[in-house]
C-alpha cells in the first residue's frame, strides 16, 4: 500500500499551459440539490472553480434552481431538464461529470441521474444520493465503459455491497474489483482502492472536516482534476490529500470546531500552493 503524502501529491498535480485558456482545464458538470439540500451542488462546484476547472456547470431541479444559481460565484447553474435525453445532450461536452451532492429521494430525479450515469461516455463522481441511487442499481456501474469514481463513507460503502468485516483494507479492495471502479472509502487515513489490486492511504485531514458539505468539496475536487486530465486513481488520491491538507492548515486558524465547507472551498489553494512551490 503506499501512502499519499507531499511528494506524491505534488507529483500528480497537474500543470497548467502558460498558453491555455478555459477551455484548456476542463468542462466539467455536477448534477444534483434538492429542496432542503442547495447547499451541497453548490460547494461542489465551487470547490471544482478553485481546484482548476475552466468551465463547471450545476444542473439542478428547476424548483431550487434560483436558490442554487445566486449562490454560484462562478459556475453556472441551470434547470434540469425533465427530458433525459435533453440532460445527456446538454452534458455532451463535458470533460467529467459528478452526480449525487444533494440529490434527495425524489424518484424522478433518481431516475434522471441513473440515465445520465448509464450514458455519459465520460468519467463520473458518485458521491452521496448517487451512491444510493446506484446501490439498487449495481448493474448500471458494471456496464459503464468510461471511469467510474464512488466516494461512500461506511454506511454506503456497505449499501454498495461493501464488506467493513475484511477490515477496511481488503473490503475497499474487494469492492472496487467487484464493481469495476475506483473506491474511495472515506473516514479517518481514507483509502483510494483500483479495482487492479492497487491501493493508497491518505495522509491528511482530522475531524475538523467532520461536517456536513465537507464530502460535497472533495467530490468537487476530484471532479476538477478528473477533467483536468487525470485519471480516477490518480484524481481521486490528488483530491484527497488536498481536501484533508486544506483542513489541516485552515483548523490552525479556526480550530477543529470552527471549520466550514466555504471555509475549505475558498482555501484549497493554499494547499495547491504548497505542492506547486
Amino acid at each position: 500500500m503506499e501512502e499519499i503524502g507531499h511528494a506524491l501529491a505534488a507529483a500528480l498535480l497537474p500543470p497548467r499551459d502558460a498558453a491555455g485558456h478555459k477551455g484548456t482545464f476542463g468542462k466539467v458538470g455536477v448534477i444534483g440539490g434538492s429542496t432542503g439540500y442547495t447547499g451541497a451542488p453548490v460547494y461542489a462546484a465551487e470547490a471544482a472553480v478553485r481546484t482548476g476547472s475552466g468551465l463547471v456547470f450545476v444542473g439542478t431541479p428547476a424548483e431550487v434552481y434560483p436558490i442554487v444559481a445566486v449562490r454560484c460565484a462562478a459556475a453556472m447553474a441551470f434547470p434540469l431538464p425533465e427530458d433525459c435525453d435533453l440532460l445527456q445532450k446538454k452534458a455532451e461536452g463535458w470533460d467529467a461529470a459528478l452526480i449525487g451532492p444533494g440529490l434527495g429521494e425524489d424518484r424522478s430525479l433518481r431516475e434522471r441521474a441513473l440515465a445520465l450515469l448509464q450514458e455519459l461516455p465520460v468519467p463520473v463522481v458518485l458521491d452521496a444520493d448517487g451512491i444510493n441511487a446506484a446501490a439498487a442499481h449495481i448493474d448500471s456501474l458494471k456496464r459503464r465503459t468510461a471511469p467510474t469514481i464512488l466516494t461512500p463513507h461506511e454506511v454506503e460503502f456497505t449499501r454498495l455491497g461493501g464488506d467493513l468485516s475484511l477490515g477496511r483494507e481488503q473490503g475497499a479492495l474487494r469492492l472496487a474489483e467487484k464493481l469495476g471502479c475506483v473506491v474511495v472509502l472515506k473516514g479517518p487515513g481514507t483509502l483510494v482502492a483500483h479495482p487492479d489490486g492497487r491501493l493508497r492511504r491518505n495522509t491528511t485531514g482530522s475531524n475538523a472536516l467532520a461536517k456536513g458539505g465537507s464530502g460535497d468539496v472533495l467530490a468537487g475536487i476530484i471532479l476538477s482534476l478528473m477533467g483536468q486530465g487525470l485519471d480516477g486513481f490518480d484524481a481521486a488520491s490528488l483530491g484527497v490529500y488536498l481536501h484533508g491538507r486544506t483542513g489541516d492548515l485552515l483548523a490552525k486558524d479556526l480550530t477543529n470546531y470552527g471549520l466550514t465547507p466555504m471555509d475549505l472551498v475558498e482555501s484549497i489553494p493554499r494547499s495547491i500552493r504548497e505542492l506547486v512551490d
